[in-house]
């Protein structure tokens, strides 16, 4: 008999319909999808990421005002005309890099339920196969391919793959947290529970849930069941807790330790710690950027 091996994982989830209030009023007629870091958009770091892990077939959720995003990626033929009238090379391939990434789709979460139900708004688009879910305040450093692990996880172990990664236990609170077990892997582990936003007491661990997922299409089916929890919305990971307590719904859950370089971009604070820490890694700012940041630091602070 041929054994059958699970689809591969094709398709990649972009949940985009927040109102981003904490970036008020920069966010009141700019989605915070679209706020830059450095010179591109936060949201195209998020879509880079998804291909270069070979997934070509991106959905983003969104909702009211948030056509830019969709212009984003689309062609822009009267400025792509203008540079290259101009015979600006460099700028016209910056702006024709957005619209050649991948093959771009979009759906309206029309009343903002949460992230479970943003989720769900996928279904029709996914279908029954495996897919990724990457949030759009957390920008994965490329030299760090997290999410091409996740799927080679996946791929390896069916089921679904969280990406977790140690943090003070002191600020567990502010994430969702994984009860784990170790495997015979170094960087991934048996999630066994999830809890959303525990207070320190009550944390499982310190292996905080961060804005990656691969996961079976069987959450569909739990996320129509599910009801509205903390905050009255429909949580992903209550979901995803009742695929972690009973495998035969949909395969066993786990986790990847992350370790490497991420960028909150959800927080004010951390949103420009993320601008500094790029721009003093880039070949073309760096240099000059590094040379000022120093002499601010030493003569005004």
């Amino acid at each position: 008999m041929t054994q059958s091996h699970p689809p591969r994982i094709t398709k990649a989830v972009i949940p985009a319909a927040g109102l981003g209030t904490r970036f008020l009023p920069a966010t009141k007629a700019t989605p915070k999808e679209m706020l830059p870091v450095v010179d591109k958009p936060a949201i195209q770091y998020v879509v880079e990421e998804a291909v270069s892990a070979g997934l070509h077939d991106v959905l983003m959720i969104t909702g009211r005002n948030k056509r830019p995003l969709e212009d984003h990626f689309d062609r822009n033929y009267e400025l792509e005309e203008a540079l290259s009238k101009k015979g600006d090379s460099a700028r016209l391939a910056k702006v024709q890099e957005s619209s050649d990434l991948a093959t771009m789709h979009y759906v309206r979460q029309g009343d903002p339920r949460g992230l479970g139900h943003a989720i769900l708004c996928s279904a029709p688009h996914v279908g029954r196969e495996p897919f990724a879910v990457l949030l759009g305040d957390d920008l994965i450093d490329p030299r760090d391919p997290l999410l091409a692990r996740m799927v080679e996880v996946q791929e390896q172990q069916g089921g679904s793959v969280i990406a977790l990664m140690e943090v003070d236990p002191e600020q567990i609170h502010l994430y969702g947290c994984a009860a784990v077990e170790d495997t015979s892997e170094g960087d991934v582990v048996r999630i066994t529970g999830l809890v959303e936003k525990p207070e320190p007491a009550d944390a499982p661990s310190n292996f905080a849930v961060i804005g990656r997922y691969v996961l079976d299409p069987h959450i569909f089916e739990i996320l129509r069941k599910t009801e509205p929890g903390r905050g009255g919305e429909i949580q992903l990971t209550d979901a995803i807790q009742q695929l972690a307590v009973d495998e035969k719904i949909g395969g066993p859950v786990h986790g990847v330790v992350f370790q490497g370089r991420r960028y909150d971009t959800g927080d004010r604070s951390d949103y420009l710690r993320a601008i500094v820490r790029l721009a003093c890694e880039r070949e073309d700012l760096g240099p000059d950027f590094r040379t000022w940041l120093k002499g601010y630091v030493t003569e005004e602070m």
